[in-house]
C-alpha cells in the first residue's frame, strides 16, 4: 500500500504535560507495554482495507471523569486517560473499574489541519459499549456496540476548523446482556478483567468536496472466484449516484473486463474482473493484489469528469469450501485441495492493555510466532480484534476462524449447559442487539482473505436462536464456512461440526455432509515463576505440569495422538492457547510474551507431520470393540495396592469387555457394569515394547486412569461417545516390560450411561 510520509505526519498535537504520565501499577507488563508513551501510542494508519492518505491521529492523551450515569456533562475532569487504552488497563494510565451505575467521560480538544478540504470525518474503531458523542456541545449520534468501528461526519460541529470532543460512555459489562467476550466484574478462572470506553484507534479525516456534493468511498469489497479466475468488486460510495463510478488499478494496471470500458466499474454494484493466471494465496505463499480505486463523477458541461478521491487497499485470489477428497471424505478445502488447519485459541488479551495490545509491533509479535512454531490457522476467540491485526494475518499466511464475542447473563440462564434441549431465551431487544452486533462484525471484517469461518456462538454461551442465526450469516455470507455451535450443543446445522475436548484429541465421527473439527483441545499449563499475573495464587490449565521437559512430552504425544485422527477425518485442531491470560496458564507464551514454554524448532517439527500420510495404528493388545477380552474386576473397592503385579485379585469376578450399560453411545457392553466405580485387571504378555510410540485406545464413560505395573500410565476424565486415543505418562511409558504385564484401570461414573474398554496401539509412521 502506498502511503505519503508528509501526510501520515499529521498528527493531532499531545499535550505539553505528556511527560507527567505513567502506566498505572499493574501485575505484569509487556516489554512493548514499557516502551508506550502518549506521543507512540498507536500511531499506525488504522483501517488498512481503505486508505486514504490525508488523516489525523487523535490517540494520546484526553481529559476524563468517571459521573453517575445520567450526570451532566463534567466541568471539572479527574485526570488524563491515555487513548485508546481502556480506563481498567495499565496502560491507560488509570487502571479504575466503572460500573454500570457510572459514565465514563472523555475530552479533548481537536483542530483540523489548514491544508484539508472538504468534509471532515470523525472515526472510532471501537468502544465498549455505548458510546455518545459531542462536538462543541452538539450531539452527533450515539452508536451501541462492542467492537465495531463508527463514524461521524463533523464538519458543521466545527468552528473555524475547530471543536471540543466530548464522548461519554455507559458500558454494563456482565450486568447487561450485550455481546461483551470474556469480561466479567470478578474476573477469575476463564474469565477477565472488564473493559469500558475507548479500545481501539481516534482519528479524523478530509473526504473530498467536488461539485454538487461530498463524493467518497464508504467500502471497498473483493470477493474471489478462483474457479473462474475472476474477482468481484463492490465499490460503496456515501451517495449512491448512476454517473459516479470507480476505476480499479491492480498491480499498478487497470483491469480489463469484458462489457465493461477499460477497468470502470459502477459504485454500489458487483462487477467481475478477470484476473488472468491467478496468484493463489496460501498460508506458504501468501500473495496479496495491490490495488488504488479512483473515484471520478462523469456529467455534461464543459467539465465532463470530476475526480473524487483515491483509496488504496488489496485482496487475494482464495477459496475456503468443504467438499469431499479423494476418498468420500468431508475436508476443509483451501482453493480446492484438503488441508489440515492446525493452530491456537487466541484470546487477543493483554496485562497491561486488556483488550487492547501495547502496539502494532506487540500484536504481530503473536502472529510471527505462530508462523514460526508451524501452525497455518488460528481461533479469534470472541473478541474482534483491530483491523491491523487481519492485515497482518493477510501478509503472514494465517487463516482465522471468527469469533462473535458472546454475550448473555448466567442469572437469566442464558448460558446453556451442554446437551441442553433448549436454547436460551433472550428478550427481542437483547436479540436484536446481538444481531446487529453480528452483522456489524461481519460488514466490517469481512474485506479480509485471511477469515475463512465464522463462529457465531462459542459453546452455550449466550446461545440462542441457533440454527435460524447460523442459516442467517451463511446466507448473508456464502463465501465462508459457518461453525456452529463451536462445542457443546449442536443443533445438526453448520459446515462443520465442532468437538471440545480436554485435554484430548478427538473427533465426532465423519459425516456425509458436515467436516469433522476439534474446535478446542489441549490446555496444558505450565506456570513460569516471574511471569505470573497472580503471583502465590491459584494458576491453573486444564492440566499443569511442574518443568518445561514435561509440558514437551506431553504437548509431543498430543500430536501424536492428533495424527492418526486425521487419516480418519479430523479436519482441523485448536489447541488452548497462544498465550497465558491472567490467572490460566495454558498458553504457548507466557502473560507476558516474555519467555516461550517451546522450542520452537521442534514444535515446526511435530507439526509438520500433521501435513504428511497419517501413520499406522498397530495393535499391541486389544479392545473388546471387535473380539471379547477378559478381565478380572470388582465394583468393592479394593486395597491400595490393587494395580500391582503381586496384588492377588483370584477373589474378583472374571468377565469379558466392555463393561457398562446397554445404549451408552458407541459402546459395545459384554458384562454389565451400572454401579459408580469399577476396577479392572489384566495381565498380557508383550515381545517389544521397549521402542516407538504407544497410545492407549480407549473407551471410557466417565473419569479413567491405567496402570502399568503398578505406575499410572494413563488419564482421561469426561466421557467420549467412540473408541479413541489416550497418551501415556512418561513414567507409564518407562514401566512396560518385555514379558508379562499387568494393565489395571479405574473407572468412575457419575451420571447418565457407562461404559469403559482399553486396549494399547504402537504408532508406526507411514512409509
Amino acid at each position: 500500500m502506498r502511503l505519503r510520509s508528509a501526510l501520515l505526519a499529521l498528527i493531532a498535537a499531545v499535550p505539553a504535560f505528556a511527560a507527567d504520565w505513567k502506566p498505572a501499577p499493574a501485575p505484569l507488563m509487556t516489554s512493548w507495554g514499557k516502551r508506550v508513551t502518549p506521543e507512540n501510542a498507536w500511531k499506525e494508519y488504522p483501517r488498512p482495507q481503505l486508505v486514504r492518505e490525508a488523516w489525523a491521529n487523535l490517540n494520546g492523551l484526553w481529559d476524563y471523569a468517571i459521573t453517575a450515569k445520567g450526570a451532566a456533562t463534567p466541568e471539572k475532569w479527574d485526570g488524563q486517560i491515555l487513548v485508546p487504552f481502556c480506563v481498567e488497563s495499565a496502560l491507560s494510565g488509570v487502571g479504575k473499574t466503572v460500573t454500570k451505575d457510572q459514565n465514563l467521560w472523555y475530552h479533548r480538544s481537536i483542530a483540523v489541519p489548514a491544508a484539508w478540504r472538504g468534509k471532515i470525518l470523525l472515526n472510532f474503531q471501537a468502544v465498549d459499549w455505548e458510546a455518545t458523542v459531542f462536538v462543541n456541545g452538539k450531539e452527533l449520534g450515539t452508536h451501541r456496540g462492542m467492537s465495531d468501528p463508527f463514524s461521524f461526519d463533523i464538519t458543521d460541529a466545527l468552528k473555524d476548523g475547530k471543536g471540543e470532543l466530548v464522548v461519554r460512555v455507559w458500558d454494563p459489562t456482565d450486568d447487561g446482556a450485550q455481546p461483551r467476550g470474556k469480561q466479567v466484574k470478578r474476573p477469575g478462572g476463564i474469565w477477565y478483567t472488564p473493559v469500558t470506553g475507548i479500545w481501539q484507534t481516534v482519528w479524523m479525516e478530509p473526504v473530498p468536496n467536488p461539485g454538487p456534493g461530498t463524493l467518497y468511498v464508504k467500502n471497498v469489497r473483493f470477493t474471489p472466484d478462483v474457479d473462474k479466475g475472476e474477482v468481484e468488486v463492490l465499490v460503496e460510495i456515501n451517495a449512491p449516484s448512476p454517473n459516479v463510478w470507480a476505476e480499479v488499478v491492480v498491480g499498478g494496471a487497470p483491469v480489463w473486463q469484458p462489457g465493461v470500458a477499460g477497468a470502470k466499474v459502477a459504485t454500489g454494484k458487483p462487477a467481475r474482473l478477470k484476473i488472468p493466471t491467478p496468484h493463489l494465496w496460501t498460508p506458504d505463499d501468501p500473495y496479496l493484489y495491490s490495488v488504488t480505486v479512483h473515484l471520478v463523477r462523469e456529467h455534461p458541461g464543459p467539465m465532463m469528469r470530476e475526480h473524487g478521491e483515491d483509496i488504496s487497499t488489496y485482496f487475494a485470489m482464495r477459496k475456503i469450501s468443504a467438499a469431499k477428497d479423494d476418498k468420500g471424505v468431508m475436508r476443509l478445502m483451501l482453493n480446492n485441495k484438503p488441508l489440515f488447519q492446525i493452530g491456537p485459541l487466541d484470546q487477543g488479551w493483554w496485562p497491561d492493555g486488556l483488550l487492547t495490545p501495547p502496539s502494532d509491533e506487540a500484536m504481530a509479535y503473536d502472529l510471527k510466532v505462530l508462523k514460526q512454531l508451524g501452525l497455518n490457522m488460528l481461533r479469534k476467540h470472541i473478541k474482534v480484534e483491530p483491523a491491523r491485526y487481519y492485515y497482518h494475518c493477510d501478509k503472514l499466511g494465517l487463516l482465522v476462524w471468527q469469533d462473535m464475542p458472546s454475550g448473555g447473563m448466567p442469572s437469566r440462564q442464558q448460558h446453556i449447559r451442554p446437551n441442553a434441549k433448549d436454547d436460551a431465551t433472550f428478550t427481542d431487544d437483547e436479540k436484536k442487539q446481538f444481531r446487529a452486533e453480528l452483522k456489524a462484525m461481519i460488514d466490517h471484517l469481512r474485506f479480509f482473505p485471511c477469515i475463512v469461518a465464522w463462529v457465531p456462538f462459542n459453546e452455550g454461551w449466550g446461545q440462542h436462536e441457533t440454527n435460524d442465526i447460523l442459516k442467517w450469516v451463511k446466507t448473508y455470507d456464502p463465501t465462508r464456512l459457518i461453525n456452529g455451535p463451536s462445542g457443546w450443543t449442536d443443533r445438526d446445522y453448520g459446515d462443520m461440526k465442532d468437538m471440545h475436548m480436554y485435554p484430548g484429541p478427538g473427533m465426532f465421527p465423519v459425516m456425509p455432509d458436515r467436516v469433522s473439527v476439534l474446535g478446542e483441545f489441549g490446555g496444558l499449563g505450565l506456570p513460569v515463576p516471574g511471569h505470573l499475573w497472580l503471583t502465590g495464587k491459584k494458576n491453573w490449565g486444564y492440566r499443569t505440569f511442574e518443568s518445561t521437559e514435561d509440558l514437551r512430552e506431553n504437548y509431543r504425544r498430543l500430536i501424536l495422538q492428533l495424527h492418526p485422527l486425521i487419516g480418519k477425518g479430523l479436519s482441523a485442531a485448536v489447541y488452548t492457547q497462544t498465550t497465558d491470560v491472567e490467572v490460566e496458564v495454558n498458553g504457548y507464551m507466557t502473560y507476558d510474551r516474555a519467555e516461550l514454554k517451546f522450542d520452537p524448532a521442534e514444535m515446526a517439527k511435530w507439526h509438520k507431520t500433521l501435513f504428511g500420510p497419517p501413520p499406522e495404528l498397530r495393535e499391541v493388545f486389544a479392545t473388546s470393540e471387535k473380539a471379547a477380552q477378559k478381565w478380572r474386576y470388582t465394583t468393592t473397592k479394593p486395597a491400595d495396592d490393587w494395580n500391582k503385579p503381586e496384588f492377588e485379585a483370584s477373589a474378583w469376578s472374571e468377565g469379558e469387555g466392555g463393561f457398562g450399560t446397554p445404549m451408552t453411545p458407541g459402546s459395545v457392553v459384554r458384562t454389565t457394569w451400572n454401579t459408580a466405580d469399577i476396577w479392572l485387571r489384566r495381565e498380557v504378555e508383550l515381545k517389544d515394547v521397549t521402542s516407538g510410540d504407544l497410545l492407549w485406545r480407549v473407551h471410557h464413560d466417565e473419569d479413567v486412569e491405567i496402570y502399568v505395573n503398578g505406575v499410572l500410565a494413563g488419564r482421561a476424565r469426561g466421557y467420549v461417545t467412540d473408541y479413541g486415543l489416550v497418551g501415556l505418562t512418561p513414567e507409564g511409558r518407562k514401566a512396560f516390560k518385555s514379558g508379562k504385564n499387568t494393565i489395571a484401570v479405574h473407572c468412575h461414573q457419575t451420571t447418565g450411561g457407562q461404559y469403559i474398554d482399553v486396549g494399547l496401539v504402537q504408532i508406526v509412521p507411514a512409509k
